[in-house]
Order: structure tokens, then sequence, then C-alpha cells
């Protein structure tokens, strides 16, 4: 399914008019189609039904209450990785056994709260932590299950800010330092070591990095059973990218010339598979990403064009305080016209209302020729979205809307004047 798809002249997400929306709720506007969250969510899990399992959606990606209902009510974990997201899972029906706690730098009251509530596992990164996971459990009278967050030195071939596991990364230890990770566990009170967990990147766009990671984790877990560790857990992360260059792809809109296509997600699962079953271990995943990206777009109005001789700006009504992703890394995402009235195309800068010059969502784009009141389309945005926004500026958050077939509902009201003052 592609939720997004053009009808004749008209943008629509599943089967409603994304004009219709942006008229009815205003802009900026974040759309979600249910359907494409679903779809995703299953292309992940099927692959992996012969398997001991969990897909644990992480909700650092979208962490909207009505999207975590429906992903919990699927069937899905969750991987959190701060207080805040472990209370938004419980509260919306994640089961406790199904819930992995991640994170380089966890406080103490929020290990407190994930041994009190019972989750499924802690990933530890370091033997300090280690050391307070033990103590913290010892003084619960519980037991601590965790996993030992490995660092592959896996080069993940995506955006230096979201790759995760080279040796330069803050996270997880070396992986010739987990044997004696494990040792050093096995002397301390409270801790139950169960598996070994690693997180290469974000945004990974090639199966062979993920193979690699999934092979360095089955051999290691070979390594620690003939030392005598019983390890039957293998939590493999997250990581699957998507499709955000040519999103969409129609007569009339410009396209970027070379473009390799992102392979399908259950490609990524269906290629660690073979590796994974050797292992014989539970395997989870953390996609989070490559679950809610491709069902979410920013719906924004152009406000003003102008130009100042060297360069033309379309200033739209969304900013870097709603997406973040272009101004913090550059990152791209296609920019459509919701109604195309034209088959002109112009190189413009699509920048926002925030009083910085880092406040882009295209830098030198060729785009559709707009006006001012047009409305424009974000395209992948349901990943780190609203989740990154702010109201910097002290501007004013934008609705969510959850779209079902021809059904549509607001899950998120947008913020009044009276809500900064909070």
């Amino acid at each position: 399914m592609d939720a997004f798809r053009y009808q004749d002249n008209e943008l629509y997400c599943e089967d409603v008019p994304l004009r219709e929306l942006g008229e009815e709720f205003g802009t900026p506007l974040y759309v979600y189609s249910r359907n494409q969250i679903l779809q995703n969510f299953r292309m992940v899990a099927a692959p992996l039904a012969e398997l001991d399992h969990c897909v644990c959606y992480a909700l650092k990606a979208n962490a909207n209450q009505a999207l975590l209902k429906m992903l919990a009510q699927e069937g899905s974990g969750a991987d959190v990785v701060s207080g805040g997201e472990l209370h938004l899972a419980l509260k919306a029906g994640f089961a406790p056994s199904k819930i992995s706690f991640a994170g380089v730098g966890k406080r103490d009251d929020e290990i407190e709260f994930a041994l009190s509530s019972g989750v499924f596992s802690i990933n530890v990164e370091s033997s300090q932590e280690l050391q307070v996971v033990s103590r913290i459990a010892y003084r619960l009278g519980t037991t601590a299950r965790v996993t030992i967050r490995i660092n592959p030195d896996i080069d993940a071939q995506s955006h230096p800010y979201i790759t995760t596991g080279l040796k330069q990364n803050k996270f997880g230890i070396p992986a010739d330092e987990a044997i004696p990770m494990f040792k050093y566990a096995a002397t301390l009170p409270s801790i139950s070591v169960i598996g070994v967990h690693t997180h290469i990147g974000s945004q990974i766009t090639k199966v062979e990095p993920f193979v690699e990671a999934a092979t360095a984790l089955v051999g290691l877990t070979k390594s620690l059973r003939e030392a005598g560790f019983p390890v039957n857990h293998i939590d493999l992360g997250g990581g699957f990218g998507v499709q955000y260059v040519n999103a969409i792809m129609r007569e009339g809109l410009p396209h970027e010339a070379e473009t390799t296509a992102v392979p399908a997600l259950n490609v990524f699962i269906e290629r660690v598979l073979p590796v994974l079953k050797e292992s014989g271990c539970s395997v989870w995943l953390e996609p989070g990403r490559s679950i809610v990206a491709s069902a979410g777009a920013l719906v924004t109005k152009v406000l003003y064009t102008k130009g100042n001789g060297a360069k033309k700006f379309v200033i739209v009504d969304a900013g870097m305080n709603d997406l973040l992703r272009p101004s913090l890394y550059n990152a791209y995402h296609q920019i459509v016209p919701v109604s195309v009235q034209t088959y002109e195309h112009e190189r413009v800068d699509v920048v926002g209302p925030i009083c910085e010059t880092g406040d882009f969502l295209a830098r030198d784009r060729l785009l559709t020729v707009s006006k001012r009141d047009d409305l424009l389309a974000v395209l992948t945005a349901g990943a780190y979205g609203f989740a990154l926004s702010s109201n910097y500026n002290a501007r004013l958050r934008p609705a969510e809307i959850l779209v079902n077939g021809e059904k549509v509902r607001i899950i998120r009201d947008r913020e009044t004047l009276d809500d900064l003052e909070n």
C-alpha cells in the first residue's frame, strides 16, 4: 500500500484529500495513515513467525498515544529509552514483558521505574551501569534481566549523527570485552544476563551491515556459550532505512536523477533471518522509523514567495520547530504540491518562519512552482517529526491527524496560546 498517492491532481492520504484536511484543520498539520503503519509493522513481523521473536516498536520515532495503542493492540513490543517513554508505553497498553529499556544514560530513578514495572530487559552499556542496576535491583528485592549492548564496530553507512555502532560512538562495549563483562556480571547480586544487544545506526539503506551485525552477534553467542554463559536472547536493534528521495513518482513532478531504491522492509528481515536462526536464541528487533516514516506527511501552507536576485525562497508556515531533521543534519524530505496546478518547475529554498538562517525544509531544490496560499506536503515525515518538535520562537506545535480509509480523527490537538504558559 502507498498511503500517499495522487488521484488525478490531488494528493490523498488513503481515501482522504490532503487539501480538505489542510483546509479543515489548518496548517502546519501532521497526517498519518493507520493502514500504512500496520502494513509496515506486519512486513517486519511476518518473516519472523517461525522464530521465538518480538518486534519492539521504538517510541523515539513517534510516541503519539493513538499510534502506540494501535501498535500495542497489534501485538507489538516497545523499545524505550527514557522513563518518559516507559510511562507512555505502559499507558498505551504494551505488556511489560514485551518492553526493553535501552539508552546510554539511564538515571537511577529510571532504572528503578523499569525494574518496578517488570520490563523484560534492561540493555546495559557499561560495567558501571551494571553495578548501578545490580544495586537498585538488590534494594528492590528483585532480579534484573539484562542484555549487554555490544558495539561491533560496523559501519552502518548512514549519516554520522545516527551511526551508533562504530568504536568512536558512545554506545555499548567493544565485542572483545563481552566475555569479561559477562564474568563480572556473574559476581554481582540480583543480575541475570540473558543475552546480547546491538544497534548499529539509523536510516541504513543497505542490507549488508545488518547481515554483518547479525553474524557478529551469533558468533559472539557461540563464544559466550563455550565460556559457560547460557545466552538465549539476541536483540539486533533497528535502523532499517526508508525511501526519502523520490518517495512519490508522478508525471509533472521533478525527480532526483540518481536515486538508489531502498530495499523493501521485509527484504531486510529475510536476509538476516538465516543468520539469526543459527543462534537458537529468541530474537528481538527494534524498528521505529521504518514503521511510521512512510505513513506520515507534514502539510504546510505557502505564506510568501520572494527572490533576491541570487536565490528564490518559498516561505511556508512550517519551520524547524515542526520538522527539525533538515536543519539538524541536512536530511532530505521530498516536498510536493497537495494540488498539482502546473508542471512548471523552479529551483528554490523552502524556508520556515523561525528567526534562524538554519530554518529550512529544503535548499536549492527543484520544485513545482508554487504561489501564496498553496499547500505543500513534506513526505516521509511520520518519524522524528513531531517527536523532535518544539515551541522555539513561542510557536505552537501542530495538530496530528490519523486517517483510516475515509475516516479521520484528531489524535493531538493543535496547541493554543494558553498552552505556552504551562
